[in-house]
């Protein structure tokens, strides 16, 4: 798993986790995989500190740490939005638990759907869970994480990608935007929409199920494609870098054509 996926499980106060409660838990929810707690060589073990579970075909490292993450006062300002109690949850937890998928996959969507599954056990067994931060750049609670993780091997395109993807609003002149935080992770680009057509609700619709098409298919929008969900949709996509979030590289899209 690349390192952009790793997860920080925040806690309001350090803990070590139960992973043998973990596992029943992790399989209670997803009776249809392999789960056990495993050594250090991968041998099967019953002890309750083992830092490693197996979930399907996936080795996952749990790692409690007894400190507070860094501050990211952007990462906070934009949970906010959706988390209002976000920042009070940042500035008042006092430990973490890392969780990252071991090795490395070309399978995106399958590490995310196996490390968002052990998260969400992780919580249920862990009063102490506050709040997960994914890849960085996503912030949701705990309680939301934990109800969302059930359907961590939905079919597409039920899974919770919205754990994993913030879908932001701005303004660009006379116009409207939304721009992904998160997708880069899946994909190497977020996306920024920019139009004159689209009211916000339908450009977060349309932002999303583009998302949601990548992280399934991976970056198959190439620079000058025009897509559209229908022959009379139109929606140009160019490979830049934003000129509102510090040159992040997206995929920029307009549904706004000259005549």
């Amino acid at each position: 798993m690349s390192k952009s996926l790793l997860a920080l499980v925040l806690l309001n106060k350090p803990v070590t986790p139960d992973m043998s409660a973990v596992a029943k838990v992790l399989h209670a929810q997803h009776p249809e995989l392999a789960t056990e707690t495993a050594g250090n060589e991968g041998v099967q073990s019953d002890q309750a500190n083992s830092p490693l579970i197996r979930c399907g075909s996936g080795l996952v490292a749990v790692m409690s740490m007894p400190a507070p993450i860094p501050q990211d006062q952007g990462l906070w300002a934009r949970a906010a939005t959706t988390w209002p109690e976000s920042e009070a949850v940042a500035a008042r937890h006092r430990g973490h638990v890392i969780v990252s998928l071991l090795g490395r996959t070309e399978q995106p969507l399958l590490a995310a759907r196996i490390t968002t599954a052990v998260i969400g056990a992780l919580i249920a067994s862990v009063p102490e869970c506050c709040g997960v931060v994914w890849a960085g750049k996503v912030a949701r609670p705990a309680d939301l994480w934990r109800e969302m993780s059930s359907w961590s091997f939905a079919p597409y395109p039920d899974y919770p990608f919205r754990l994993w993807v913030d879908i932001l609003p701005f303004r660009s002149g006379a116009k409207i935007g939304a721009i992904t935080m998160g997708l880069s992770a899946f994909v190497g680009r977020e996306i920024e929409f920019v139009t004159s057509k689209l009211a916000l609700p339908a450009l977060f619709d349309k932002v999303a199920g583009l998302s949601v098409y990548l992280i399934e298919h991976g970056n198959v929008v190439k620079d000058g494609d025009t897509i559209g969900a229908s022959a009379s949709e139109r929606i140009a996509v160019r490979y830049r870098n934003s000129d509102v979030f510090g040159r992040l590289a997206v995929f920029s899209c307009t549904d706004d054509f000259e005549h």
